[in-house]
């Protein structure tokens, strides 16, 4: 399966199990002879990185990989500069290129590399987590977490490419496919009601997830692809993805970036904030409920404790949605749409109370 994303700059995203092994094949269509870094964590790379290497020299590349502790944690200018300190030691050029191997940790961070190192250079995704592979590695984002705030740190740079391997979830933990799924149910509930109602025949468990994974990988893939063409720097209709996040972003933060993980905390800010809002007579009665009981059937939290107001509200401050003293927030009217509601800041408040 192939999504063409229809930029300036176009590039494809491909989906296809097995693809891994075969990723040298589908680089030498995309770039000329080269050095290659693979950027990957130390638990990604332990399973997928020699099989990428020998594959990416098998098609004439020279590839060299550079690995960081996972996590979220590890998302951040102390492993850039270490990045960086690989490249040049590796005397890496601007005719040379970089490829993420790895969930959204990875790929944000390598993405972000690639595009300031030497002003920067070209890259690919390979992303290996549900999130990645429906989310983050589409799009262009990059980035990096600060101490203040989440991404706070990072570029808009399109990929080459992005090669998705479904197999690759098989490895993953429960913990991490389901977090995924915060992001799917996501999509659903913004842009694809037939995704929705996929969702709504599943039983929940870590094995339909893999069963269907093709089907919500491109689902999810389509909806994002046709965001990011309309509005590639997040002016307007982009702003839609971030239904739960600017809520997440900010449970990330105080809790301590990785204790909540990004598919959990998306979820969890969609809940909280679909609450508030069907409060207000923004949102019609019953859907907040009907977000609730899909992220629980698939075993998502939907609360967080200690929940503080104060410490949220002051991380949501440094939100990257914010314009002067006014904050645009993203809200479902209807399943299957999304709307902005923009808001002043200090409103957020009452978006925060349970």
């Amino acid at each position: 399966m192939k999504l063409n994303v229809n930029l300036p700059t176009p590039y494809d995203i491909v989906i296809e199990k097995g693809a891994l092994a075969k990723a040298g094949d589908w680089v030498a269509t995309l770039w000329q002879p080269q050095k290659i870094a693979i950027i990957t964590d130390n638990r990604v790379g332990s399973l997928y990185a020699e099989t990428v290497k020998l594959s990416l020299e098998n098609a004439g590349f020279e590839a060299i990989v550079f690995d960081f502790l996972e996590g979220e944690a590890s998302k951040n200018l102390k492993t850039v500069n270490k990045a960086y300190e690989f490249l040049v030691k590796h005397e890496m050029t601007r005719s040379d290129g970089i490829v993420a191997l790895g969930g959204g940790v990875v790929g944000d961070l390598a993405g972000f590399v690639a595009s300031t190192y030497m002003r920067g250079i070209h890259f690919l995704q390979i992303p290996t987590s549900l999130t990645a592979q429906v989310d983050s590695s589409i799009g262009g984002k990059t980035g990096v977490n600060t101490s203040f705030a989440k991404n706070m740190v990072g570029t808009f740079t399109q990929p080459d490419g992005v090669l998705i391997d479904p197999e690759t979830l098989q490895t993953l933990g429960k913990r991490e496919l389901i977090e995924g799924m915060g992001e799917v149910i996501k999509y659903g509930l913004i842009d694809d009601v037939e995704l929705w109602e996929e969702l709504s025949a599943m039983d929940g468990s870590p094995e339909s997830i893999l069963a269907h994974a093709e089907s919500i990988i491109y689902r999810s893939c389509n909806v994002k692809r046709k965001v990011v063409v309309e509005d590639e720097l997040d002016n307007g209709v982009r702003l839609y993805l971030n239904f739960g996040h600017t809520i997440g972003h900010a449970i990330e933060a105080t809790a301590g970036y990785g204790k909540v993980m990004h598919g959990e905390a998306v979820a969890i800010g969609m809940v909280q904030i679909s609450r508030v809002a069907e409060k207000k007579g923004l949102m019609p009665q019953g859907i907040t409920q009907a977000i609730e009981n899909m992220c629980q059937k698939f075993g998502l939290p939907t609360d967080y404790q200690p929940w503080q107001v104060d410490e949220l509200y002051n991380a949501l401050k440094h939100d990257k949605k914010a314009r002067g003293h006014m904050i645009k927030t993203v809200i479902v009217p209807e399943l299957g749409r999304a709307a902005i509601n923009q808001i002043p800041l200090e409103e957020m408040k009452a978006y925060l109370e349970k």
